[in-house]
């Protein structure tokens, strides 16, 4: 249980109820959805829907996996140390450290972006001094408290959520000639199907749609990271993972949706202007143009807020179990682990300055090297369900308060399908999907060969004391692990 008393004794119960609702709705939209979606649409066509559907329900049926092992087990670590106890040691390491590392190039990717945009408004303030703000200001709001990031988090999804659920609403009035005042000559649901068809490219351009879209769902899992620090993790993991469905059949599915009804997927506006600020700019919105960078700047800054709390507890997870150095376990009075946070921004600030300087060599492979984690930690979630279920069940079946449907025959078909799309990925090389996993095998290969090491290293300076002292050092890892559990 987390400590609310003790300066350096753990994480706090920081965040509020309104914050944990809050990150699990806007956790699933990033960025990504609306800068990299009118690439799926020219790539697939109306078909992008079956292709968002399709990674949709992969992430439901991943989320309901998570949800049931973090209702059961609240932590920091989620499925890092979800992993370590299901897999192994070697498990929980090389995920944690993997998903640490994509986030944070995230930062870089993000600060970036945002300082693209930042600089367009003001640009006697060069781009690369908006990264350097932005990194600093949102790293100071970490550092205060996490009640502060909840707070900062809270707005910047709460923009995200209106200005989606506005686009929805108006796009949607458009579509069936109920807005008044607007003549949108280009709306109606014939552009699902007029212009070549409903796949116009083929059936096979839906699964190259996925591996465009895919990785814009990352984040859905931060809830079952924060909810570690809530007054109630078991009820936040509990409703986040029920939301799940609606969230993303509304958020994503519905605007675009919207996109590709308002506009034929072919339309070169699409292409040149961004899906959304085309769909606005039909509609005769004034500065739609300003206004889509308005709402992606937040969402930028949120993705950001964000990549920085979960690689900083992600970090204070490894360092708790030992995996990585104990300084990263470290709090302050208000259970902020400041060395944690620390680190992940300085190879966040690293990562930027790659990005000035080497953008088409040494970020580029930082950018294709963490590229196909998300998959990674979807199948490690997969396989580490499949062993706690039955240890949950074994050991406190009271805990079940979330179970996955069909368990094991979903788990196992949600493993199949992530193999799957990992090898059809080894197929692409228009969109540099054989090139990401390759190089992500790589980096992952070489965290694997460290956590082996590791393991080796520590059976070695523990020789000759045999079987029992081994299972005790395994059950000290699990309890450091439960002790970052609130509640």
């Amino acid at each position: 249980m987390t400590s609310t008393g003790d300066p350096g004794n753990g994480l706090q119960a920081g965040l509020k109820n309104r914050h944990l609702s809050m990150i699990a709705i806007g956790g699933v939209i990033g960025a990504g959805l609306f800068v990299g979606s009118s690439s799926g649409i020219a790539t697939a066509g109306p078909g992008i829907l079956l292709s968002y559907a399709l990674v949709g329900t992969l992430v439901v049926l991943v989320m309901r996996m998570l949800g049931e092992m973090s209702a059961a087990n609240p932590t920091s670590g989620s499925f890092s140390a979800h992993a370590d106890r299901a897999l192994g040691s070697w498990a929980g390491f090389s995920i944690g450290w993997l998903y640490w590392f994509f986030w944070v190039v995230v930062l870089a990717v993000e600060a970036t972006a945002g300082a693209v945009i930042l600089e367009g408004w003001i640009p006697a303030v060069p781009q690369w001094a908006w990264a350097l703000i932005v990194m600093v200001v949102l790293t100071a709001t970490n550092l205060v408290s996490v009640g502060s990031y909840g707070e900062f988090e809270f707005w910047f999804a709460g923009i995200k959520v209106v200005a989606i659920g506005a686009f929805i609403v108006v796009g949607g009035l458009a579509v069936f000639g109920l807005l008044p005042g607007v003549d949108a000559t280009q709306a109606g649901l014939g552009n699902l199907t007029d212009h070549d068809g409903f796949l116009p490219n083929g059936p096979g351009a839906i699964l190259t749609g996925v591996l465009l879209v895919v990785f814009s769902f990352m984040g859905s899992e931060i809830a079952t990271l924060a909810a570690g620090e809530s007054e109630d993790p078991q009820r936040a993991v509990t409703k986040s993972t029920n939301s799940i469905i609606w969230r993303i059949g509304v958020f994503y599915l519905g605007s675009i949706f919207v996109v590709v009804t308002l506009l034929p997927w072919d339309s070169k506006a699409i292409a040149e202007d961004g899906s959304y600020v085309a769909a606005l700019d039909s509609l005769g919105i004034a500065h739609a143009g300003q206004i889509m960078n308005f709402i992606v700047l937040t969402s930028v800054l949120s993705c950001l807020n964000s990549g920085l709390y979960t690689a900083s507890r992600m970090a204070f997870s490894l360092g708790r179990r030992g995996d990585a150095p104990k300084a990263f376990a470290k709090t302050t009075g208000r259970g902020v682990p400041v060395v944690a946070i620390i680190a992940s921004v300085v190879f966040g600030f690293v990562a930027v300055f790659f990005n000035y300087k080497f953008p088409d060599s040494v970020f580029l492979f930082l950018v294709n090297s963490s590229g196909a984690v998300a998959l990674f930690v979807w199948l490690v979630i997969c396989f580490s369900q499949l062993r706690m279920r039955k240890i949950i069940e074994r050991e406190s079946p009271e805990k079940l308060v979330v179970r996955m449907w069909l368990y094991p025959y979903l788990t196992w078909a949600a493993a199949a399908l992530i193999v799957f799309v990992l090898g059809y990925m080894l197929t692409d090389t228009e969109h540099d999907g054989r090139k990401t996993v390759l190089l992500s095998l790589l980096v992952a290969a070489v965290v694997l060969a460290i956590a082996f090491v590791k393991d080796k290293v520590k059976g070695k300076g523990k020789g000759g004391q045999g079987a029992a002292p081994a299972v005790k050092v395994r059950a000290e890892r699990d309890l450091d692990a439960d002790e970052v559990n609130v509640g």
